[in-house]
């Protein structure tokens, strides 16, 4: 059957993002790039905000993040790590589009933050928005406050998740074990700061995380023990997640490679 115009636009997609990994003149412009971009450098990142509110992320995360909520339609999208609160602004907007085009009844963003500034709070309680968003003070992994956010989401249908909090290997990984068995099929646990695997040293050298200890070697030990074992989610059935790779392969600069989490 011959493909219509926007599955054929798809198949494009496809086809021509299947090649990027092995163009070598983009991956080093990608590369080249991000080094000059990185903190301490440029501080790219620190110059964007959503709807007024800044937001500490690369534009293209941004893009295949309201990529991936069109696509999972959740009406819960659960973040750890808050900063200024751009990234809940972000979510909280896409989950107004989903309900203005009737795909979901109401929506909500879930933020958790170890500590949530005075003045960040206040501007997000003042935002439009700020009807769609319940924030948690409180480390991300602490045993209450994974107990309500599991309560918190039993309201709900279709869930994400976003983790981009604290960035050590032990961090990430404990967010993946209790954070990861909440997404619905079909939807994505986003993993953030991924990139920094692949980041120079001098970019991370102040930090408590690295090379060798980062949220992208806590998303590979938490997907090998997935594959190893029998691991059963909040609904009962088989947890398994695979990367999406052609979502991260078509932005070419990414700071969450290998951390598009896309549920089976």
């Amino acid at each position: 059957m011959e493909k219509t115009p926007l599955e054929q636009f798809k198949q494009d997609i496809t086809d021509r993002v299947s090649q990027y990994p092995q163009n070598q003149p983009l991956q080093s412009a990608s590369q080249e790039f991000f080094n000059q971009i990185g903190i301490g450098k440029a501080d790219y990142v620190y110059n964007f905000t959503w709807l007024g509110v800044p937001i500490i992320q690369i534009p293209q995360d941004l893009y295949a993040l309201q990529e991936m909520i069109w696509k999972a339609k959740p009406d819960l999208i659960i973040e750890a790590g808050i900063a200024w609160g751009g990234t809940l602004i972000h979510s909280a907007s896409m989950l107004a589009i989903l309900e203005a085009c009737d795909e979901i009844d109401k929506g909500h963003v879930l933020g958790i933050d170890v500590e949530i500034r005075p003045h960040n709070k206040a501007a997000l309680a003042n935002h439009p928005l700020s009807k769609k968003i319940t924030m948690l003070e409180g480390s991300s992994i602490d045993d209450s406050i994974i107990s309500q956010v599991k309560e918190f989401a039993k309201g709900y249908k279709r869930i994400m998740v976003c983790l981009d909090s604290n960035h050590t290997h032990e961090h990430v990984l404990a967010e993946l074990e209790a954070y990861a068995p909440l997404v619905s099929q079909g939807s994505y646990c986003m993993v953030g700061d991924t990139v920094i695997e692949d980041a120079p040293d001098d970019m991370t050298s102040k930090r408590p995380w690295g090379k060798g200890n980062n949220p992208k070697t806590a998303v590979w030990a938490y997907l090998a023990k997935l594959e190893n074992e029998s691991v059963n989610a909040a609904d009962g059935s088989r947890l398994l997640f695979e990367m999406d790779k052609e979502l991260e392969n078509k932005l070419v600069l990414t700071g969450s490679p290998d951390g598009y989490l896309l549920r089976k």
